[in-house]
């Protein structure tokens, strides 16, 4: 018989299959699956509209064969099967799709969830197949029909015989080559692996028959076991989405169990949050937050997203744009029907309910997230303990567009508490006439309960958050206000917490020794802006203080960033005009100023290691020191 050919663009298409269109050949058997899924689903709702109450879904499946020694692969369903006619029409046109076709004419009498819609999965299989044959008896017909194809060479349609309504594809696949392994899909567990990767949750049985293996019986006493091959009919598939059951359902112990299968954990969740919404966006979400952050969490190698199935079948493993950067840590999948995908439905369109699904994913997530703030405050530090510093980064990204959502998420440690606390629970405690939250930056909250100014904070009976993470500091610049409320670093030079009376009494003190702090700002130029009497220090005789924007902190942050331009906080050297300290100096100034210039030097240095930063010359510091003594 004759071949005939494809049409010119259908042509091109193909080529276009084989080659470019799927990123994994994979894929193949995913797509064959669907279709025959949608074969059963039309017979079905076709009987439903007909009258025909001889049909119940469990009448229904979808059988795989494998036979290595011919090389090939067959999927069988008795769905409604194909006329010559559709054969031609469906098969021969690519691109044209019955089930399309079937979605439309009935869309306007009832939703009809049917997953191929393009009309290109079947093609797919000639990626892994030199010849592909499809044997179709259309239900309540009494013929059959075979159609063949090699490819792009065209393809023919003969009859033949077939028992029973429905169609079987057999693939014949290509020989290996060095750079690809077709014989891989002639491997029951690799097949059984992929039926459970892409179609676990197709609502008919997929069925294979696998080969077992088991000890011979009758074996005399003493001799080696003996064991014979038999073969057993599987299914390999659970059908039914544990999502898609009721709560009441399914236990703790199931839900834990499936996260740790499919997310490969070996703890269980900290959180599991289920939702589903109707509507503009319509789809089914299992989220989980994991107990611990995985190694990689926290590299560039790590790869956020969720599962994404269209009406149970996986799309994509994982999905970067369901989740935004804060909430990366989740896992867990959306099953949407709603969903606009590429002619591969290997990848999304980018179209508006992609965003709302995902912008109501986020609302969900930030939602539980408070609750269980308020409600297990215990099992939130917990989760904050692993993720808290994602959620700061949060806070800061992409000029602070997610500050508002995630401010009453993240927490500090309290000077006064002992413990991490909320923004809010701090502004509850503020003193009477306190106009700011405090905060001091350091590498631990002992150097920072240490420094210098966090001395007139205790005095005044204020609490002081102490910010550890290099990214605090930048998270509550964003933020710049709480309930407006200003936020205060304890080492910038703008922090006042003395009386009118007291800021007078500083103001004269400062203008009878003007010339000596000049003189050490002289001493210390290029290191320092300015030399000043300080109203913030109690017991210690000096501290660095920053005039601007950027911190002390800051500078070692942005600095320690490779390809950084150099940044320089503006530093204040400031003294305690009540300390001993002070008194030697106003003393040497009179009779030896070239002691003062090393006092200058020594007290900046001490001041800088106060705080944490490194002395630039270390060597030269040690000597002063030595000069000294």
């Amino acid at each position: 018989m004759a071949l005939k050919q494809f049409k010119a663009e259908s042509k091109r298409l193909l080529d276009l299959m084989i080659n470019s269109i799927y990123t994994h050949k994979e894929i193949f058997l995913r797509e064959l699956i669907s279709n025959a899924s949608d074969a059963i689903d039309k017979l079905y709702y076709q009987a439903l509209q007909n009258g025909d109450t001889g049909f119940n879904r469990n009448d229904f499946a979808i059988d795989l064969a494998v036979d290595k020694e011919n090389r090939t692969l067959s999927i069988a369903d008795n769905g409604v099967g194909m006329t010559r006619e559709e054969l031609d029409n469906n098969l021969g046109v690519i691109a044209k799709s019955g089930s399309l076709k079937f979605k439309e004419e009935h869309e306007a009498k009832e939703e009809i969830d049917i997953i191929g819609q393009f009309g290109v999965g079947f093609y797919s299989a000639f990626m892994v197949a030199g010849e592909v044959t499809v044997e179709s008896r259309a239900y309540e017909s009494e013929e059959a029909w075979c159609w063949q194809s090699k490819g792009l060479d065209g393809y023919q349609i003969k009859p033949c015989e077939k028992a029973g309504h429905g169609t079987v594809i057999t693939l014949r696949l290509k020989e290996d080559t060095p750079e690809e392994n077709y014989s891989e899909f002639l491997d029951q567990y690799r097949i059984s692996s992929l039926v459970k990767k892409y179609s676990d949750y197709i609502r008919y049985p997929i069925r294979m028959e696998m080969s077992k293996s088991r000890r011979k019986e009758g074996v005399e006493e003493g001799k080696d076991p003996e064991y014979e091959t038999y073969f057993e009919t599987e299914t390999l598939n659970s059908m039914t989405p544990i999502w898609k059951k009721s709560r009441s359902e399914v236990s703790d112990e199931e839900m834990n169990a499936f996260y740790r299968e499919k997310f490969f954990d070996w703890q269980d969740p900290l959180k599991v949050i289920r939702t589903s919404t109707e509507g503009a966006a319509t789809y089914s979400a299992l989220l989980f937050i994991p107990a611990s952050a995985p190694m990689d969490y926290y590299t560039r190698e790590y790869e956020k997203g969720l599962q994404l199935y269209a009406s149970g079948v996986l799309i994509m493993d994982k999905c970067a744009d369901l989740l935004p950067d804060c909430f990366s840590f989740v896992r867990g999948l959306v099953d949407s029907q709603d969903l606009s995908l590429n002619i591969s439905r290997e990848m999304l369109q980018h179209d508006r309910q992609l965003k709302l699904i995902a912008s109501r994913l986020e609302k969900k997530i930030a939602s539980e997230l408070l609750s269980m703030r308020n409600q297990d405050r215990e099992k939130y530090e917990t989760f904050f303990k692993n993720f808290g510093l994602q959620l700061k980064f949060g806070m800061y990204e992409n000029y602070g567009a997610k500050k508002e959502e995630l401010k009453d998420l993240v927490l500090f440690y309290s000077s006064t508490e002992k413990k991490l606390v909320t923004l809010e629970e701090y502004v509850s405690r503020m003193k009477e006439g306190q106009k700011a939250i405090y905060y001091g930056c350091g590498e631990t909250v002992e150097r920072i309960l240490q420094l210098p100014q966090a001395d007139a904070v205790a005095e005044k009976g204020y609490e002081m958050l102490c910010l550890t993470d290099n990214v605090d500091e930048f998270a509550l610049k964003m933020l710049n206000k709480y309930q407006d409320r200003e936020f205060q670093n304890i080492s910038s030079d703008s922090m006042e917490l003395q009386s009118e009376e007291e800021k007078e009494n500083l103001k004269k003190l400062s203008e009878d020794h003007g010339p000596l702090l000049k003189f050490m700002g002289e001493a210390l130029s290029g290191k320092v802006k300015e030399v000043r009497l300080s109203g913030k220090l109690k017991k210690h005789p000096v501290c660095i203080s920053t005039d601007g924007a950027i911190s002390t902190e800051m500078e070692k942050v942005l600095n320690a960033m490779p390809a950084q331009e150099k940044v320089k906080a503006q530093r204040v050297l400031e003294i305690n005009a009540e300390h001993p300290v002070f008194q030697k100096l106003c003393s040497l100034y009179e009779s030896d100023q070239e002691r003062v210039k090393t006092y200058a030097q020594l007290l900046y240095g001490q001041a800088l290691l106060i705080e944490g930063i490194p002395l630039e010359d270390p060597s030269e510091f040690a000597g002063k020191i030595c000069e000294i003594m």
